[in-house]
């Protein structure tokens, strides 16, 4: 259980930093990494970032075990362009449903916020 809360934590951390728009000096400050959602919107997107960063972590493993043959064999440009190729397909897949984990996160953080009021 300690690996599954490990996991969702990194995958927090690395939804939260990809969320936070670069921001110029002259801007207002922002909220800290840790604030709500202002909107159910933001809450839905960052339910299907979280679904599509558990997605593409699976097909990672799955895609792991697949070695390159054919004209790309021997050369270092699958071993690159994999990576991106499997984070699309992650983010294609929690874009149309995925496996429902972006509503049960969605509703979480929702309810989260009523909690904290």
């Amino acid at each position: 259980m300690a690996s599954v809360d490990t996991f969702s934590q990194q995958v927090s951390q690395k939804i939260a930093a990809a969320s936070v728009p670069k921001q110029a000096p002259s801007a207002a400050p922002r909220a800290p990494l840790g604030s709500k959602a202002s909107t159910p919107a933001q809450a839905k997107k960052a339910g299907e970032q979280y679904e599509a960063m558990f997605i593409g972590q699976m097909m990672q493993a799955m895609f792991s075990g697949i070695k390159s043959n054919g004209m790309f064999d021997g050369g270092s440009a699958e071993e690159t362009f994999r990576p991106m190729l499997i984070d699309e397909y992650a983010k294609m897949t929690a874009k149309r449903g995925g496996f429902g984990i972006a509503d049960a996160v969605t509703r979480t953080l929702l309810h989260a916020q009523e909690v904290q009021g």
